[in-house]
């Protein structure tokens, strides 16, 4: 399954039902009269986030929504059936925009919240509703009113607690497969990682906590290079960030100051995320060079540095530990 995390999509609601001309006719009603019904109100548009999505890939394929119009209105006063809602499912985690001014309509992040875009146009009214002293036998009516139309940009952000960040081959995918049952693509090639992965990690207490990778980042990605520009935007929510480093590089500190500049440069106070840093990979490195480089590390970033091996499975409990304690969940 293709991994869309922005749509634009053009939403139109239901138009109001014509009112309508009509006159009593009826046997032993000596005084007949108007009774031209009004007409039912347009179907609104609504967007509902629901938790069996993961993505905007319906969107690809279909851009263009409708709600079903008004009836008109019938005679003896009868008010035309209002037009069904139509409600679209979204991913939860889902911005919803006005696409030409960029506000910000909702936000869609509970499963089962709902968020009218479009409102059904108004009825027109039946010529009984004209009748008067003057005039006894209007002829006059409305007609129903057009549904609103809008152009919306979706934007899905995903709903994780801790992000793991990087350049790429960190070893992210590696350790968020470890942590829980993700199976993201893992190979030795820059941008295996293509999207995000979630991953859900239990707690000391059970419950699950949303673990999500993020396709490394490169110098230069808050502008647009590389994969890391398409997904900075995911880590917008997270709680906790774990800036994961690849022990065996040749250049650890430049590494670490490029995903440092890059999450200054995005904004939305990124940089000033709670954070953990961890060293991976550690089996590359003898334990004098090791000690060494952990030093300068946490030297550069003024952070306690994790040591950690996601291959070998090793420092994995000290490195959820420290995420348990920085998310205020008590250990067992």
């Amino acid at each position: 399954m293709q991994f869309i995390d922005q749509a634009r999509i053009a939403v139109h609601a239901g138009r109001g039902g014509d009112g309508i001309v009509a006159f009593r006719r009826e046997k032993y009603v000596p005084a007949g009269g108007p009774s031209g019904g009004d007409g039912g109100r347009g179907g609104d548009v609504l967007l509902r986030a629901d938790a069996n999505l993961q993505t905007l890939l319906d969107f690809k394929y279909k851009r263009q929504f409708v709600a079903p119009d008004g009836r008109r209105g019938g005679p003896n006063r009868a008010t035309g059936a209002s037009g069904d809602h139509l409600i679209i499912k979204v991913p939860c985690g889902t911005e919803v925009r006005d696409a030409r001014t960029g506000i910000l309509l909702g936000d869609l992040t509970d499963a089962g919240q709902e968020l009218p875009v479009a409102f059904g146009g108004r009825g027109g009214l039946g010529n009984a509703h004209y009748l008067s002293n003057r005039n006894r036998a209007p002829e006059k009516c409305t007609e129903g009113r057009e549904g609103e139309a809008w152009l919306l940009q979706l934007e899905l952000k995903l709903l994780a607690e801790v992000g793991i960040i990087g350049l790429p081959n960190a070893g992210k995918s590696t350790l968020i497969a470890v942590l829980s049952a993700a199976r993201p693509k893992i190979a030795d090639y820059p941008f295996t990682t293509l999207v995000p992965n979630l991953g859900v990690v239990r707690r000391p207490s059970g419950d699950g906590t949303v673990f999500a990778d993020i396709p490394g980042l490169i110098a230069g990605a808050s502008q647009g290079a590389g994969l890391g520009h398409d997904f900075l935007r995911h880590i917008e929510r997270t709680r906790l960030l774990i800036h994961l480093l690849d022990a065996g590089s040749e250049t650890l500190l430049a590494d670490y100051g490029v995903v440092e500049g890059e999450l200054r440069a995005y904004g939305h106070e990124l940089d000033q995320r709670p954070r953990l840093v961890a060293l991976n990979k550690i089996e590359l490195l003898e334990p004098e060079a090791l000690k060494a480089q952990a030093q300068q590390l946490s030297n550069l970033s003024g952070r306690e540095v994790l040591l950690i091996s996601a291959a070998a499975a090793q420092g994995l409990e000290t490195l959820l530990a420290a995420v348990w304690r920085e998310l205020g969940i008590q250990s067992s």
